[in-house]
C-alpha cells in the first residue's frame, strides 16, 4: 500500500489555500483600485472602461504575487524540513 502525505506541504490541500489566497487577493486589488478610481480627491470619480481594465490588471497583478509569495514561502518550509 502507498502511504498518503499528511501535512500543510502536501497537495491538493496546498493547491486549494494557494488558490483561495489567489482569488482573495485579485478581488481586494479589484476593489482597492476600483475605490481608488471612485473616492480619490481630484478625480471625475466616475468608472469608466479605462478605470476598469485598470482595476482587473492590478487585481490580477495582486494575484501574481501572492501566489509567488506563497510559493516561495511553501519551498522554504520544505528546504527546512
Amino acid at each position: 500500500m502507498i502511504g498518503q502525505q499528511k501535512g500543510p506541504l502536501s497537495g491538493q490541500g496546498a493547491q486549494t489555500r494557494r488558490r483561495r489566497a489567489g482569488i482573495a487577493a485579485f478581488l481586494v486589488g479589484l476593489v482597492a483600485s476600483l475605490a481608488f478610481f471612485a473616492f480619490f480627491p481630484g478625480l471625475p470619480h466616475v468608472i469608466d472602461w479605462g478605470a476598469i481594465i485598470v482595476s482587473l490588471i492590478v487585481g490580477g497583478l495582486a494575484r501574481w504575487g501572492c501566489q509567488a509569495w506563497i510559493t516561495r514561502a511553501t519551498k522554504q518550509k520544505a528546504e527546512r524540513m
